[in-house]
């Protein structure tokens, strides 16, 4: 499995789903980037640690990093290894005693991991085809082809409209209807996206 190692340019307030933030991770040496929906407490425990601020009682993350010291345990590294239905599946790699054992986590649990033991960050890239090509488009404005959900929810009412959005923006917006819970879309989304993966 050849890695990625990516680098975190920031965390922003999402525009599309209230509470949540976008933790912003870019290819070190290249310009794909790979945005990833967390909630308002792994955005709080990742900005926490990236500003080396130490809140008044530990936060989950740092009892994980409390437990790794006293049993000697190293994370050697974090690999985000799966996207699948919109989520994000990731591996903390971790060294007890020369034995790696990989950890399965949410990519955001294992990114707040990574920053409190200066560990990189990875992907595959194949993760990294499969999303980082949303970021590049909404970047780049020339191209002229951006869509967002107002042009989805115009098209609920007419399938033939949904044809016209590209399978990528589609996967993106199964994503989004997945993590708002509005099934009803989501359902519409995947049938769309399995026609075209036939």
């Amino acid at each position: 499995m050849s890695k990625i190692l990516l680098e975190i340019r920031g965390i922003e307030y999402s525009q599309t789903q209230s509470g949540s933030y976008v933790l912003d991770l870019k290819e070190v040496g290249g310009r794909r980037r790979m945005p990833i929906l967390i909630g308002g407490f792994e955005a709080q425990a990742i900005a926490l640690a990236l500003e080396k601020m130490t809140p008044n009682r530990p936060m989950t993350h740092d009892l994980f990093v409390s437990v790794f010291v006293i049993v000697n345990a190293q994370v050697k590294e974090i690999i985000i290894h799966e996207f699948n239905e919109g989520l994000f599946k990731a591996n903390i790699v971790v060294v007890h005693e020369g034995i790696e054992v990989d950890i399965d986590a949410r990519s955001s649990d294992a990114v707040a991991i990574a920053v409190r033991f200066n560990a990189p960050i990875y992907t595959t890239e194949k993760v990294l085809q499969e999303v980082s090509h949303i970021s590049e488009r909404r970047e780049d404005e020339s191209d002229g082809v951006d869509f967002d959900e107002e042009d989805l929810e115009d098209s609920d009412s007419d399938e033939n409209d949904m044809k016209e959005v590209p399978l990528e923006e589609l996967e993106y917006l199964l994503s989004e209807a997945l993590e708002n819970e509005d099934y009803e879309k989501a359902t519409r989304l995947r049938d769309e996206i399995n026609k075209r993966k036939k």
